[in-house]
Order: structure tokens, then C-alpha cells, then sequence
């Protein structure tokens, strides 16, 4: 079969496909051509660069090969983005899709590519396969770092100005990224009943916002851990600007290393990196160096339930692609086993606050401004980085939306007899 008949048989079935699904979205194939025949301009499109892409999808149809072209750009958008392709929901139920579709033509089209060349680049092929973290130091800071040390200037991109890079808090659904940025670092703060001369330890303390923020504001002594080097080089440097240094310190170790006891505990966004198995290791840290009447943010993303806890870790495969590509070592919980892990470390739960819609928010906001800024973030990181993260966070705004996962801060003491000490409503945080 020729190049030409193929494609001749592809755009047929394209054509029919389309029909049958009654979907607002054209296609430009590799010859320059379109389904269908007239596409507007302007119109939503699905662009196709070569003929291998389809060989490569017909041979081994998976998640993996579809990303595998995405980052390469060769299946791309035009006219729209991830978030124009997820609605175009069919008009017709599946059964009738199935019922509808000519599946010898189907059959016959998949047979004339059945031993084209897939082509190339294939630029994710060479990444072995992800495996839950082994909680050790060594595993801990290599995969920690292939996620935030990408470039501080890549992040810049598209964070806020404080360098942010967890989920933001929106006292109003039309507020932009500064400032739910900072009112979610008010709200910690705020939650965690700092007073002036009291200590903070920072568990994944990132570029160093939180404590800068907190020192700032609240007059507290802070110590920020991160595996990641860019990112304790940025904080020690914006503490030293902000004339912190001698009440905030940013280390460099793993966080179950960390000496001494403090007033407040904040972990913001990381157990989402120590893994399942290691949360006793977790637990524990907290424990241990929280004091007799301190307290203790745990702020997470997690996934719902399932009947037990095997098929809860088994996952799905968006998932697995997500740990592989974005972030090596991760595992998520469900907000039941947090609260069973907190009580099961003598820890008593005061308040658990759902923020899924406004993860939603903030990862919809991440992705706009790192879109708005491609051809910067190509020049920085290159396109495979920059399209696998535009398509990370995108897929995670319509994940926090369809209720695919969560994301929950948990306020916790040490169990003791006798008063909390907290006050009787949560009035306060809301002033």
C-alpha cells in the first residue's frame, strides 16, 4: 500500500469517526490537508505530523505512546488546549458509537499501517520504569531534585512572585494567583497560632516562602529543610534579602534528620514525595521534634478511597505516568489513612478542610501563565520539559474538577489530657 493510499483510507475514516462521534474538532494531517475538507481557519484542530505517529498508535495504543508524541509535537493543538479538547464530549453514548462505527473500514485502515515505520523522536523512552521511594536519603534528594531543581527561572514562569508551589487558597474564585498565594500562606499561619518568638520548622520548605512569610509576619524563628539545591540556594538568598537571615535558615537535609523540637510544625506538599511505606518514618519525625504543646499542618494531596488498601496502591495508569514523569518516588494517600496515621502517632485531629477547588484554581492559573509564557520556557528548559509540564498541570485541573483527587490540611496535637488550648471556633482564622 502506498503513502498515498493510506492516507486516502485514513482521512475516510477519520471522516466517519468524526461523524459518528458528532464532535466540534477538525484534524490536519501530515500532507497539509484537513478533516474535513473545509476546517475554518480558526476552528479547534488536532494536528497529526506524520504517518509513523499513527503506525506507532494502531501497534501499541497506550497512554504512554500518546505522550510520547505530545511532548514530541507530533500530535499537537491548534486553536485551543487540553482544556478545549476535554470538552468535546461526544453527542452519542458509547453503545451507539460502537454500534455506528464500521469496523471493517476500521480494520482495514489499521491493517495498511500495521508495518509503517512508528518514526521518531521518541525522547521519554530511555526513563525507567517508577517504583515507590525506599525513604532512604540517597533516593529521596535524586528524585526530589529531578522535579524542582528543572530551573528556578523555568518556575519563575509561571509561579507567583513568592515562589509558591503549592496548592493557593481563593477567599473569592476570580482572585489571581498573587493573591491567593497569600492568603494561603496567611492561613497557615493563621491556623498555626504563631505568636512572636516562637519556632517553626518547614518541611519541604520549597524556595522559602512560608517561612520568610511567617518570620515577616508573625515574628517567628524558622528552619526550612528541601532536598532540592536550587531551591535552598534561592531561599537562603531571598532571607538574606529580606533581612531574615539571622531568624530564618534553610538547610539542605532530609527532613527525618532534623534536631531539636519547635513550637509549630508546617508540611506543606510533602508527603505527596516520602511514600506509604515510609510514613511511620514520617509520623514519627513530627513526633519527635514537635513540642509537648505544639502544632502540627499537614497539608496534602490525596485520592479517594477504594475498598482496601491493595487496590487503593495499585493506582491507575495516568497515575503511574505521572510518578514516572513528574514526579519519581510519589505516592498519594486518602485523607481516612491520614487521620488513622495521626491518631495511631498519638496525635489528636482538631480540623480537616477539603481545598480540591482550589487546587482546581490554582493548577488552571499555573498552567494559563506558563502557556502565556512557552516560547521562554522552551528557551529554558526545552520543549519536551516545558509541553510534559503543560500537560501535567492541565490534566491536574481537570482531575481536582472531576474529583479524581484531593487535597486536605489537617491541624493535629499531641494527644494529652485536658484543654487544647485552641480556641472555641474557628472564628479566628477568618478575621
Amino acid at each position: 500500500m502506498s503513502a498515498k493510499g493510506r492516507l486516502k483510507s485514513f482521512r475516510k475514516l477519520l471522516a466517519h469517526a468524526r461523524d459518528i462521534l458528532q464532535v466540534d474538532v477538525g484534524f490536519y494531517l501530515w500532507d497539509g490537508t484537513t478533516v474535513p475538507e473545509d476546517l475554518a481557519p480558526d476552528a479547534f484542530a488536532i494536528c497529526l505530523a506524520d504517518e509513523g505517529a499513527i503506525a506507532a498508535l494502531i501497534r501499541k495504543p497506550s497512554m504512554e505512546t500518546m505522550l510520547n508524541l505530545w511532548v514530541s509535537k507530533r500530535i499537537d493543538l491548534k486553536n485551543g488546549d487540553l482544556f478545549d479538547l476535554t470538552a468535546q464530549k461526544p453527542k452519542v453514548r458509547t453503545r451507539e458509537i460502537r454500534k455506528s462505527l464500521n469496523k471493517w473500514q476500521a480494520f482495514n485502515t489499521a491493517r495498511k499501517f500495521w508495518f509503517v515505520s512508528r518514526g521518531g523522536p521518541w525522547p521519554l523512552e530511555e526513563q525507567s520504569d517508577e517504583k515507590p521511594s525506599d525513604g532512604s536519603r540517597e533516593e529521596n534528594e535524586k528524585n526530589i531534585q529531578y522535579h524542582y531543581d528543572v530551573s528556578n527561572a523555568f518556575y519563575e514562569l509561571w509561579l507567583d512572585k513568592e515562589m509558591v508551589y503549592t496548592c493557593a487558597y481563593c477567599t473569592d474564585w476570580d482572585n489571581d494567583i498573587e493573591q491567593m498565594q497569600q492568603d494561603k500562606l496567611e492561613m497557615i499561619c493563621r491556623k498555626l497560632r504563631l505568636k512572636p518568638g516562637e519556632t517553626m520548622l518547614d518541611i519541604g520548605c520549597g524556595w522559602g516562602a512560608l517561612s520568610c512569610y511567617a518570620a515577616q509576619h508573625y515574628g517567628v524563628s524558622a528552619l526550612g529543610v528541601t532536598l532540592a539545591t536550587q531551591q535552598v540556594e534561592y531561599a537562603r538568598a531571598k532571607a538574606e534579602r529580606l533581612g531574615l537571615s539571622d531568624r530564618v535558615k534553610f538547610e539542605l537535609a532530609d527532613y527525618a534528620t532534623v534536631q531539636g523540637q519547635f513550637d509549630k510544625v508546617a508540611a506543606i506538599g510533602i508527603q505527596e514525595h516520602i511514600g506509604i511505606d515510609n510514613y511511620p518514618t514520617y509520623y514519627g519525625t513530627v513526633k519527635r521534634v514537635l513540642k509537648p504543646e505544639g502544632l502540627f499542618l499537614h497539608h496534602a494531596i490525596t485520592r479517594p478511597a477504594k475498598r482496601d488498601a491493595k487496590k487503593f496502591r495499585k493506582g491507575n495508569e495516568e497515575f503511574k505516568l505521572l510518578t514516572k514523569y513528574i514526579f519519581p518516588g510519589g505516592e498519594l494517600d486518602h485523607i481516612g489513612n491520614t487521620v488513622t496515621m495521626l491518631e495511631q502517632n498519638d496525635f489528636e485531629v482538631h480540623d480537616v478542610e477539603a481545598w480540591r477547588e482550589h487546587y482546581q484554581r490554582t493548577c488552571r492559573l499555573w498552567h494559563d501563565r506558563l502557556l502565556a509564557n512557552y516560547d521562554a520556557a522552551v528557551a529554558e528548559v526545552g520543549e519536551v520539559k516545558t509541553r510534559m509540564w503543560l500537560l501535567y498541570l492541565g490534566g491536574c485541573a481537570i482531575t481536582f474538577e472531576r474529583d479524581g483527587a484531593r487535597l486536605y490540611q489537617t491541624l493535629s496535637s499531641h494527644k494529652r489530657r485536658g484543654p487544647s488550648g485552641l480556641p472555641p471556633t474557628r472564628a479566628d482564622l477568618y478575621r
